[in-house]
C-alpha cells in the first residue's frame, strides 16, 4: 500500500506557521512529509520563502515524521554544502532523511548573478553534483574539475547510513536518466497516461527505487472557492517545466499567466469539495506504481485540509 505524506509549501506559508501545520499533520494521520527548497515565491499572491535547511531540522525535531526536500545543486548550493546539509541531518534523524535533486529553476538561481545555462548543461552539472555528493557520503576527500568545482572536501561529520538521493523529473525524457543513477524518483501529478508514461520511462532506464508523488490539490466547502484558490495561488502549474524553468522573477510569472483563467486549472490542480473524489484521484495514481503521496493543498490556510484529507480521505486510500 501506498503512504502518504504532508507537502510544506515554503513560497506560501511563514516558516513558524509551516512548523505548526506539520505538527497538525501527524496528528491527523499523514505518516510522512517533504518540503519545496526556494530563494523566492512564483507570485507576489504567495509571499513567503524560508530557508529550507533552517526549518528541517526543527521540523524533525518537533514530530517522528520522515522527511524530504527536493534540491537544485550546482548554482546556488554547491554540491559540498548540499552533502553537508543532508549529512547533518540523516546523522541527527537516522532513516529519517531524504534527498531529491534537480535541475533547478531560473526564479531561484539567477540570484548568485552567474549565467543561467541551458537544460542539456543543467543535467550535466546534475550529474557532476550527484557523484560529489555520494562520493562525500562514503567518505572520500574530493577533488572535481568540471561544471563544478571542489577542492580536497572531506565531510568529517556523516551518518552511519548516508540518505538517499532520488531524482525531481517531470517529462518521461528526464525520468528514463534518472533511471540510471538515482535512488528513487520524485514527480508531479499530471493526467494520468502522461504520469504512466514517466513512471514507465524511469523503470525502462533502469531505476529500481521508490517512486514519489507530489500532488497538488485545491480543497474547499464548496467547488468555486477551490477553483479560486488553485487560480489565485498556484496558476504557474499551467506553464509547464519548458517555460517555468527559465523565469527569473515573481513579475515574470505574474506576466506569463496573465491569460490563465480559473477553469484552465483543471488538469494541473486536483480542483473538488468532494473528499471522494480527491480519494479516487489518489487511487488512479496508486495504480501506476507510485510508493509515497505528498498532498499539496494550495490554499494558504492548511487546517481545514488537513481536517477533512485526514478524517474522510486517509482512510479511504491507506
Amino acid at each position: 500500500m501506498p503512504v502518504f505524506g504532508f507537502h510544506a509549501s515554503h513560497e506560501q506559508i511563514p516558516p513558524s506557521e509551516l512548523l505548526r501545520q506539520v505538527g497538525r499533520a501527524q496528528e491527523v494521520g499523514f505518516s510522512r512529509a517533504m518540503c519545496s527548497d526556494h530563494f523566492a515565491p512564483f507570485g507576489s499572491e504567495q509571499g513567503q520563502s524560508g530557508f529550507a535547511w533552517s526549518w528541517l531540522g526543527a521540523a524533525l525535531a518537533r514530530t517522528s515524521l520522515p522527511f524530504g526536500v527536493v534540491n537544485a545543486p550546482g548554482q546556488r548550493y554547491h554540491p559540498a554544502i548540499v552533502a553537508q546539509a543532508a549529512a547533518t541531518l540523516a546523522e541527527m534523524f537516522p532513516g529519517r532523511f531524504w534527498l531529491a535533486v534537480g535541475s533547478g529553476q531560473a526564479v531561484n538561481e539567477h540570484i548568485t548573478g552567474q549565467r543561467w545555462p541551458s537544460k542539456s548543461e543543467r543535467n550535466a552539472r546534475l550529474r557532476e553534483s550527484v557523484d560529489v555528493i555520494r562520493a562525500l557520503f562514503a567518505g572520500e576527500s574530493v577533488t572535481h574539475r568540471g561544471l563544478v568545482d571542489v577542492d580536497r572536501a572531506v565531510l568529517w561529520t556523516r551518518p552511519a547510513v548516508p540518505p538517499p538521493v532520488y531524482a525531481a523529473a517531470v517529462s518521461a525524457e528526464t525520468a528514463r536518466w534518472a533511471g540510471s543513477w538515482a535512488d528513487g524518483l520524485i514527480t508531479v501529478n499530471q493526467p494520468v497516461e502522461g504520469l504512466r508514461r514517466v513512471v514507465e520511462a524511469y523503470r525502462e532506464g533502469g531505476g529500481g527505487g521508490p517512486v514519489l508523488l507530489q500532488v497538488h490539490l485545491s480543497w474547499a466547502a464548496d467547488d468555486d472557492t477551490a477553483l479560486r484558490l488553485a487560480h489565485e495561488q498556484w496558476r504557474t502549474a499551467i506553464l509547464g517545466s519548458d517555460v517555468g524553468w527559465d523565469l527569473a522573477t515573481p513579475g515574470d510569472f505574474a506576466e506569463a499567466t496573465a491569460y490563465v483563467r480559473p477553469e484552465d486549472m483543471r488538469e494541473h490542480v486536483l480542483v473538488s469539495s468532494d473528499p471522494a473524489r480527491h480519494a479516487h484521484w489518489l487511487r488512479e495514481y496508486a495504480d501506476l506504481g507510485v510508493d509515497e503521496f505528498y498532498l499539496h493543498h494550495v490554499g494558504q490556510d492548511q487546517d481545514e485540509f488537513l481536517d477533512v484529507f485526514g478524517a474522510r480521505v486517509l482512510p479511504e486510500v491507506t
